[in-house]
C-alpha cells in the first residue's frame, strides 16, 4: 500500500507515538489528520505535518471516550477532506497498580478510552470506507501488555487484551472488503505514557534495553501499513517471551513475575 496522497487519520496524535506516526506518515506523502484532546498541541503537529509532506494537513479535537466527540470529529472529516484511507487508533492510557487498591471509576475510564472509544471510531471510519467501496487499512494499538499479563497491569492488560481480541475478529469480517487490519504490540515506549502509568520511575528503570524509542517503532508501524502485515510486535525479544509464555505459561508466570515485578 503505497501512502502517496492518502489520507491517514490518527487518534491520540498530540503527542509520544501517536505524533511520530503523523510525522512518519507525512514523509510517506500521506494527508495527515491529527486528532487528540490537547488542541493545543495538534495544531504544532499539523504544521509539522505539512512541511513534511508538502501537502495539507488536519487538525480536528477528539475525546474518544465520547461518542459525540467523535460524530463531531468525522463531520468534519467528511466535509473538509471527503474520506479516511488508513485509520491509526492510537488513544490510550494505562495506570500500574496492584488491582486489589486499584480506582476502579479509573478502570471504567480505560475501558472507555482503550476498548469502547476505539470501538466507536473503527466503526464509524469502516462504514465510510464500506459505504465509499475503497480498500483501507485500520491499525489498532495494542501493547505486549496484551499478549503476556505482568504484575500491576491487571486492568491495563485486560484493555489491551480485548483489543488484540476485537481487531482479531474484525480483520476477518473486513477481507472480503479489502480492508486490511493490523495490530502493532509494543512493549515500553520512551514516551510521556508513563508519568501517568508509573509516576515512580520504576517500571521504566527496571525494563533497561526492552524501552523503545518512539521514533523508531513509528516507522515500523508506517512500513507494516505498506506491507500490509498482520501484525507489529517489538521489541523482538519480547516477541519471543510472549510465544514462550503461551507454549510454557507456568514458566512463563515465574518469568514474567520476576522480570516486570515492580516494588
Amino acid at each position: 500500500m503505497n501512502l502517496q496522497d492518502k489520507v491517514v487519520l490518527v487518534t491520540g496524535g498530540s503527542g509520544g507515538l501517536g505524533e511520530q506516526l503523523c510525522y512518519e506518515a507525512a514523509r510517506n506523502g500521506a494527508i495527515v489528520i491529527v486528532c487528540a484532546r490537547r488542541i493545543n498541541l495538534i495544531g504544532k503537529v499539523k504544521e509539522r505535518c505539512e512541511s513534511l509532506s508538502g501537502k495539507s494537513a488536519y487538525a480536528f479535537q477528539l475525546d474518544v471516550a465520547q461518542p459525540e466527540s467523535v460524530e463531531a470529529m468525522l463531520d468534519k472529516v467528511q466535509s473538509e477532506v471527503g474520506r479516511v484511507d488508513v485509520l491509526i487508533n492510537n488513544a490510550g492510557f494505562g495506570i500500574f497498580e496492584d488491582f486489589t487498591s486499584f480506582d476502579m471509576a479509573k478502570a471504567y475510564q480505560m475501558f472507555e478510552v482503550n476498548v469502547l472509544g476505539m470501538m466507536v471510531v473503527t466503526q464509524k471510519v469502516a462504514l465510510m470506507m464500506l459505504e465509499a467501496g475503497i480498500p483501507g487499512s485500520i491499525v489498532n494499538i495494542a501493547s505486549m501488555a496484551g499478549k503476556m499479563a505482568t504484575p500491576k497491569t491487571a486492568v491495563y492488560s485486560a484493555t489491551k487484551f480485548a483489543v488484540l481480541g476485537f481487531s482479531n475478529a474484525l480483520r476477518l469480517e473486513l477481507k472480503p472488503a479489502n480492508i486490511h487490519v493490523m495490530t502493532v504490540n509494543p512493549g515500553p515506549v520512551a514516551t510521556h505514557f508513563f508519568e501517568q502509568a508509573d509516576p515512580s520511575g520504576n517500571y521504566l528503570e527496571s525494563l533497561g534495553n526492552f524501552v523503545l524509542e518512539p521514533d523508531k517503532l513509528a516507522q515500523a508501524v508506517i512500513k507494516g501499513i505498506k506491507k500490509q502485515k498482520r501484525e507489529i510486535n517489538r521489541p523482538h525479544l519480547m516477541q519471543v517471551a510472549s510465544q514462550f509464555y503461551t507454549l510454557f505459561p507456568h514458566v512463563g508466570d515465574w518469568l514474567a513475575g520476576g522480570m516486570f515485578n515492580q516494588k
